[in-house]
């Protein structure tokens, strides 16, 4: 697999490989970690695209985010709609997702920022209820913002949702 991704943009882990507990994680790890490609995660029962119409945009203000982002900026300056969601955001003097708003604004992209309380619910379970409500046909967000040790013991975002993703996942280190 790491021979063929450094050869290729992109790397698409589909249901079968998703739903194998063995394989797929290892697959997704070693798309992300090994090579430093973008990876497109797609559940049983979604539709592969890289011209999605409506993009949820998981933001922290961190580095993997930003690449995220960067990577997937073809796919967001096409789409009709892109929610940037802030879990929790942090209060700092700017408007929070302001900085990344305006970044993707100047690319083009159709952009609104959603700040989403979590009221005690995992980051990624609230991200993932978002995307739903909103009719996102696609979750764009940075993966392993933890250290990596420390993600695989406890989990964390990434591992929850893909383990579980409601809609395809598209995902940058």
């Amino acid at each position: 697999m790491r021979q063929r991704a450094l050869c290729n943009d992109l790397t698409i882990v589909g249901p079968a490989l998703l739903n194998d507990i063995n394989l797929g994680p290892l697959v997704i790890d070693g798309g992300l970690f090994d090579t430093g490609r973008r990876v497109l995660v797609v559940p049983k029962g979604a539709e592969a695209t890289l011209s999605p119409r409506r993009v949820l945009v998981g933001w922290d203000s961190r580095a993997e985010a930003s690449r995220a982002v960067r990577e997937a900026l073809d796919v967001l300056s096409a789409a009709e709609e892109v929610r940037v969601a802030l879990v929790d955001p942090e209060a700092t003097c700017a408007e929070p997702g302001a900085d990344i708003a305006a970044y993707l604004t100047r690319r083009g992209a159709r952009v609104s920022v959603d700040p989403l309380a979590s009221a005690g619910k995992p980051v990624a379970m609230v991200l993932a209820q978002h995307a739903i409500d909103t009719s996102a046909d696609m979750i764009v967000m940075g993966a392993y913002g933890s250290r990596r040790l420390r993600e695989r013991l406890f989990g964390g975002v990434t591992r929850w949702i893909v383990g579980k993703p409601p809609l395809p996942l598209f995902l940058a280190r």
